[in-house]
């Protein structure tokens, strides 16, 4: 077989601690996974069946990389969050073997247009001119399950320039990992690679040219991202 045009590398992301990389299959993200940021989203925080949407594996950036102001947007927003990489797939993943599922986990910033999500939702329309734009998914080095464990509590804290913006427990979240890998396996087959994306705190606000944002989650270390100017 011979591809028409070269093919694109295969995105990845980076191990802690080593040269190596996890390739990225596809990204999933569960919108509203703690009480007060839904609350402050202007949403009930009960206890409905957790939704999903979806980035484009090519959307990640490693930590200290640059991230232009992306276009279309005049309220760019950070959004501190656990990531859980998918290491053994798998359907119909009962909860309490979700975890044997996981390789590693990561810091992560779900990077957001809000004015176009905002204006999507109004509308009843998809979430993805607000989400899965480019390089919109900062994803840290993955800590294996081997070294960590997995960190069910524990500060996720997110500052822009210093000023600490976002600070919460990972014990906060409505819906746990691996709730959520089980709802998710339900639906769709997941396998190696895939990213789980697990929310964000409340406290999310925008970023402008020149800042730097820093997340730190107990356990697995910082990442930071410098923004630079609009794309």
């Amino acid at each position: 077989m011979t591809f028409v045009f070269d093919p694109p590398r295969h995105p990845s992301v980076a191990v802690a601690g080593c040269g190596d990389r996890v390739p990225v299959r596809r990204i999933f993200c569960v919108g509203r996974n703690y009480a007060a940021h839904a609350r402050e989203m202007g949403m009930d925080p009960d206890r409905d069946p957790p939704f999903f949407f979806t980035k484009p594996s090519d959307a990640v950036v490693d930590s200290g990389q640059t991230v232009a102001y992306p276009a279309d947007t005049e309220n760019f927003h950070y959004e501190a969050e656990l990531v859980a990489v998918i290491g053994t797939g798998g359907r119909d993943i009962p909860q309490d073997k979700a975890l044997a599922h996981v390789w590693g986990y990561a810091v992560g910033n779900d990077l957001t247009r809000r004015d176009l999500q905002l204006k999507a939702r109004e509308q009843g329309r998809p979430w993805d001119w607000g989400k899965a734009f480019d390089r919109s998914a900062v994803i840290g080095p993955v800590c294996p399950v081997d070294r960590i464990g997995h960190p069910a509590k524990g500060y996720i804290r997110l500052s822009v320039n210093g000023s600490v913006k976002q600070d919460a427990d990972l014990a906060d979240l409505i819906w746990s990992v691996p709730e959520i890998i089980s709802i998710l396996s339900h639906s769709i087959e997941l396998r190696p690679g895939d990213l789980i994306m697990t929310g964000t705190p409340e406290g999310v606000g925008p970023l402008v040219e020149g800042d730097v944002c820093r997340i730190e989650i107990e356990g697995l270390g910082a990442i930071e991202t410098r923004i630079g100017p609009r794309h």
